[in-house]
């Protein structure tokens, strides 16, 4: 898990609680604070979440390259067996 998403869930939790006080005490200042850490918690933990899907899908590419590369290998060395054979 990217630290991004982690990094955004602590800010999005602080900011909700940040807010809520603010709704309690009646301090719209706390309130408007808490709410835009609240955002900036959200879009954090998106970018990280954003960054995951990227590296999985680098993961899942190389993966699946290196299978397509040892089935060519696998069939390059059948060709040169069959070729040996015939010659």
């Amino acid at each position: 898990m990217d630290k991004d998403r982690v990094e955004g869930k602590v800010k999005d939790v602080a900011g909700r609680v940040e807010r809520q006080v603010g709704e309690w005490t009646g301090d719209p200042e706390k309130q408007v604070h808490g709410a835009a850490k609240q955002v900036e918690g959200k879009v954090q933990n998106a970018w990280g979440k954003a960054k995951d899907a990227a590296d999985s899908a680098a993961k899942e590419h190389r993966a699946s390259s290196d299978v397509d590369d040892t089935n060519a290998d696998e069939e390059e060395d059948r060709k040169l067996r069959s070729e040996r054979k015939a010659g």
